[in-house]
């Protein structure tokens, strides 16, 4: 059992996608419609108006009702990810033709972070309202996972497009969830008031158009290996010189 635990997580495929997703995680962290409204999350799911000089007590509110955040979107991607990876699994046999399509799909994704298919860039927000405070946290999770979806979109497109290429539900469950971790640990982080991270903040707010071009011009390179067939190849390869190394331990 231990042997095909570690197996499934340290496989080739993961190898490579899960440090892809986490990755893919931060940067929609940063991404203009979710970096300016982080004050406003917090300040819904921890029921009032601001983070700085709360007290202990109402500091410890905020960090569990970002945790139930953190939960209720996370529900959303990994269930996704666990769709993507069944249809990777149910669609084996045109499986490479899909991913090449899928690269395309990418690309595209790619150009829309950088900012060149205006159309595209667009959320859709439910017009069902949802309490404010820990009540209602794990809803305005949920409510953040399907209606910024578009927005966050572009780096969701590879994180799932790796996990049809998986077709593996768990696989493309543990994609979803290292991709909320990416997501969610900058919001904790915020929750926390670690003074560093307003910093950082602050500083991703100053260069987020150069964050949106390097994010995006990862998705486009992604996007060219899974068309061009490298990706593939590249997976299949790295998960030959995983499976042969054998530690001196």
């Amino acid at each position: 059992m231990g042997g095909s635990i570690g197996e499934l997580v340290f496989g080739g495929n993961l190898a490579v996608a899960i440090p892809i997703a986490v990755l893919a995680g931060l940067v929609s962290f940063a991404s203009p419609c979710v970096l300016p409204l982080v004050p406003s999350y917090l300040a819904y799911v921890g029921g009032f108006t601001g983070t700085e000089g709360t007290t202990r007590v109402e500091r410890n509110r905020l960090v569990f009702g970002v945790l139930l955040f953190i939960l209720g979107f996370s529900v959303v991607f990994v269930t996704f990810g666990i769709v993507f990876g069944t249809a990777g699994l149910l669609l084996k046999p045109w499986l490479d033709l899909i991913l090449r399509i899928a690269g395309v799909i990418v690309i595209l994704m790619g150009l829309v972070f950088i900012g060149q298919v205006t159309v595209l860039q667009r959320t859709i927000r439910p017009s069902w309202k949802v309490a404010t405070g820990l009540a209602g946290a794990p809803l305005l999770g949920i409510v953040f996972g399907l209606g910024w979806a578009p927005c966050v979109g572009p780096t969701l497109a590879a994180v799932y497009a790796i996990a049809l290429d998986g077709s593996n539900p768990v696989r493309g469950a543990l994609l979803g969830l290292a991709y909320c971790f990416g997501l969610g640990i900058p919001f904790l982080l915020v929750a926390l008031g670690l003074g560093w991270v307003t910093g950082s903040v602050a500083w991703l707010k100053r260069h987020i158009r150069v964050i949106n071009i390097v994010g995006g011009a990862m998705l486009v390179v992604i996007g060219l290996l899974m068309v061009s067939g490298v990706w593939r190849v590249f997976i299949s390869n790295l998960g030959a010189v995983i499976g042969g190394f054998n530690p001196a331990l």
